[in-house]
Formats: C-alpha cells, sequence, structure tokens
C-alpha cells in the first residue's frame, strides 16, 4: 500500500509536468468553457433567460446566468476527459506504459497518475471559469460550509469522469479515436438542465435528461451555489459519482491486465 501511494504520487508529479510542459491543452480546457459561457449569457441569455419559469422577461441575462454558471463548470470537467484520454492513447502507442510494465511500479500508480492530474486540471479550470463568471456578474449565495461542498463535490465529479476518461483510452485504437471518444460526455450537460430546465424537453429526451448523471451534478452544484434546496440531487450527484468511479476503475484495470498478457 505504502508502495502504492509513493508511485502514485510520482506518476502525479509526471502528469503535473506534462500539463506544464503543453499548456495549450489546459489553455483550451479552461478557455472553451469561458467562451461558453460568454456567448450563452450575452448572446442567447436574454432570451434562454425570460423562457426560465418564474422569470421577468426583461430580466431574463441576468436570471439566466446564475442558472447557466452550474452547467458551464459541468462542461468544463467534462471537458478535461479529452485529454486524458488523449495522453492515455499516446503513452498506449508509443510504448511508455509498456516501459512502465518492467520497472517496479505499481499496476494501479500507472493509471491512477493520469486520473489524479487530471482532477488538479479540472479544480484549476472550474476555479478560473467561476472566477470569470464572479467577473461578470454571477453572485453566489454560499455559506462557507457550501463552498466546501461546492469544492468536495467538483473534485468527485472530476475524479469519477477521470477514471472514465483513462479506460476510454486505454480502449481506443488510435490517439484519435481517444481525442473524439470523451466528447460524448461533453453534450450529457446540454442534454440535461445545464443550460434549460427539462421541463421544456420532448417526453422522450426528457426522460433522459431526468436520469442521466449530469442532471443530478448540474442540480447540486446549483443548489450548493445559489442556495436553493437540494432534493434528491445530492445522494443521486454522490450515487452516480461511485458508479462512475468503480466502472472506470474496473474498465481501465481489466485492459491494463489484458494487455498485460500479451
Amino acid at each position: 500500500m505504502t508502495y502504492t501511494v509513493g508511485d502514485s504520487i510520482t506518476m502525479l508529479r509526471r502528469s503535473l509536468l506534462h500539463i506544464v510542459r503543453y499548456p495549450g491543452l489546459t489553455i483550451f480546457v479552461i478557455g472553451a468553457p469561458v467562451v461558453f459561457l460568454m456567448l450563452f449569457v450575452f448572446v442567447f441569455g436574454g432570451t434562454l433567460g425570460a423562457g426560465l419559469p418564474g422569470v421577468n422577461p426583461e430580466g431574463g441575462r441576468a436570471a439566466y446566468l446564475p442558472y447557466v454558471m452550474p452547467g458551464i463548470l459541468a462542461m468544463t470537467i467534462a471537458g478535461t476527459a479529452g485529454g486524458t484520454a488523449t495522453t492515455v492513447a499516446m503513452d498506449m502507442t508509443e510504448g511508455i506504459t509498456a516501459r512502465f510494465r518492467t520497472m517496479a511500479i505499481s499496476r494501479a500508480a500507472v493509471l491512477a497518475g493520469h486520473v489524479l492530474g487530471n482532477t488538479v486540471q479540472a479544480v484549476l479550470g472550474v476555479v478560473v471559469v467561476l472566477a470569470v463568471g464572479i467577473a461578470v456578474g454571477f453572485r453566489p449565495n454560499t455559506s462557507p460550509v457550501q463552498w466546501i461542498s461546492v469544492s468536495a463535490m467538483v473534485i468527485l465529479i472530476a475524479f469519477a469522469i477521470s477514471w472514465l476518461a483513462v479506460a476510454m483510452g486505454m480502449a481506443s485504437k488510435s490517439v484519435e479515436t481517444a481525442s473524439n471518444l470523451p466528447m460524448l460526455l461533453l453534450l450529457l450537460p446540454f442534454l440535461g438542465s445545464g443550460f434549460v430546465p427539462t421541463d421544456t424537453m420532448p417526453s422522450g429526451l426528457r426522460w433522459f435528461a431526468d436520469y442521466q448523471p449530469f442532471t443530478p451534478f448540474v442540480e447540486t452544484l446549483r443548489g450548493l451555489l445559489t442556495g436553493e434546496p437540494l432534493g434528491a440531487n445530492l445522494p443521486l450527484a454522490l450515487g452516480w459519482c461511485a458508479v462512475i468511479t468503480v466502472i472506470g476503475y474496473a474498465w481501465s484495470m481489466a485492459i491494463y491486465e489484458k494487455k498485460l498478457v500479451r
């Protein structure tokens, strides 16, 4: 156990060095959500905000900013999956992972380094995007305890998505496939309550939106940031985090062990 933790920290340092030496990907991961925030608030916000329940049409943009902010934060976390899957696929195809297998390194630590590095990158991205949101007028109604809860929720979501991204990167047969596969995750905040209420969707799409994981993720962050009741969204979000983490870990290790035999 001690060796696994030590090896994981070493691999985390490698992932962080990769982030520092290749800043272009980090800039894109953070820059894209900022562009979407500006687009949805200042271009579409007036119309979309006026359609929110109980909102004065004249104040649509001001009402839409606190509504869309949790969706943008969830999209920020989902957007980091592409970089992780690509990095994992590159390690697999360029033989770096095979080199690690010949060394006295914990098998789980090789993958955990990618997961922890992506979690750190996702948290930094959320902080920057949230700061931009505050700069353009977002005012969270959040107590210190709720800020701690927001931080914990962001870390848990990022950790779960990171394990799934690692599995996608290992399952992909090429780097190109690995860079495109996580795009499915990036669509989920749009197909949930991230940008519009699910009540406005057709019945079939609404059913999917209500039961897919990003809806409780968004609603939990929205409740913590705006002071709205959380209801069943918090346990649902925690449950989805646990399920996605287990699936991602089991999928990753299964592929890792299978390729280890070859």
